[in-house]
């Protein structure tokens, strides 16, 4: 069986090296919609979600948002369910992104699928009435199953309900930079805001052209990347430079549906376990190929540091 998924791999790697794709093409998405950190106040996701839309409008990009609806359980859930609406609106896609953010590796896989199940009961509607299916999810920690048994019966569950897994192949962390700029602007410390945005958009400079690198020296040839990052205040404020920092490194914006014609993602993956990896990571596992870990870009410590003082028992990604 490992001999004939080996094989399988391998053919797939080939046909990629044969069939040229376009390079240099980047899918946006953003998780945790509405907005990133659980019950903000209404009037602050709402400013978030204008200033985030405006700037994925302004740079052109056609993204996929993906939803937690237990953030919709609110007093003011009539408000909070137009934020998907405004996305909608603005001709970007939603995804499932589960209900809870329930972690796979610590939750049996009936609860798991129940949670996905009540994730998309209010974005399968909004879809619905805009002659539109819901179609992608997104695992919570890219955590895709403690075993194989479960991984593959959600995977079933998953395409019995007309979804395909949104895969994640470049991320910036953006979550450790998040947190301690929301809680500098809560205390009026612009300064250190403006730094704490500054250091993530050094960091991010550095770390798609790694990934870039990284997935090239594994598979022979660029593949179509998905980049992960979360709907946040952060991320509004920085929309205008990460898309300028993508022009540079000469990446264009497409559609997941376009980056998803890409043959790398139909290399086989089989990872179980409990860790929460991204798909470059997850290449290199099937192929048998090591990366340039040696080289990776680290989060500068102060970041860190900041981000554990901030919010050190939330759930991250």
């Amino acid at each position: 069986m490992i001999g004939r998924v080996f094989a399988r791999c391998l053919l797939l790697l080939t046909l990629f090296l044969a069939v040229p794709v376009e390079a240099g093409q980047v899918a946006m998405t953003f998780d945790d919609l509405p907005v990133y950190g659980h019950f903000r106040p209404i009037a602050d996701a709402e400013a978030v979600t204008s200033d985030l839309l405006a700037g994925i409008k302004r740079n052109h990009w056609p993204a996929t948002g993906f939803v937690n609806e237990i953030q919709l359980d609110a007093g003011d859930r009539p408000r909070r369910i137009a934020l998907l609406s405004r996305w909608l609106d603005a001709g970007l896609d939603l995804g499932n992104h589960s209900y809870s953010h329930v972690s796979f590796t610590h939750t049996p896989v009936d609860a798991y699928i129940a949670d996905v199940a009540k994730g998309e009961t209010v974005t399968k509607g909004l879809l619905a009435a805009r002659g539109r299916t819901e179609r992608w999810y997104r695992h919570p920690y890219l955590e895709t199953g403690p075993t194989l048994v479960a991984r593959r019966r959600f995977e079933g569950w998953l395409a019995q309900h007309g979804y395909r897994v949104a895969p994640v192949s470049m991320e910036n962390s953006d979550w450790q930079f998040a947190d301690p700029y929301d809680a500098a602007l809560a205390r009026g410390d612009r300064k250190l805001a403006e730094h704490i945005r500054q250091d993530y958009l050094d960091f991010t400079a550095r770390i798609v052209p790694w990934y870039r690198k990284a997935a090239t020296g594994l598979l022979g040839g660029e593949p179509a990347f998905v980049f992960l990052l979360h709907a946040s205040r952060l991320n509004a404020d920085s929309i205008d430079a990460i898309a300028a920092i993508l022009k540079a490194q000469h990446l264009r914006t497409v559609t997941l549906d376009q980056a998803m014609k890409d043959p790398a993602y139909r290399i086989a993956d089989a990872y179980a376990g409990p860790d929460g990896d991204e798909w470059v990571t997850r290449w290199s596992m099937t192929l048998k190929k090591d990366l340039p870990w040696s080289s990776l870009p680290q989060v500068p410590a102060g970041i860190v540091a900041l981000d554990a003082k901030a919010d050190p028992a939330a759930a991250k990604n």
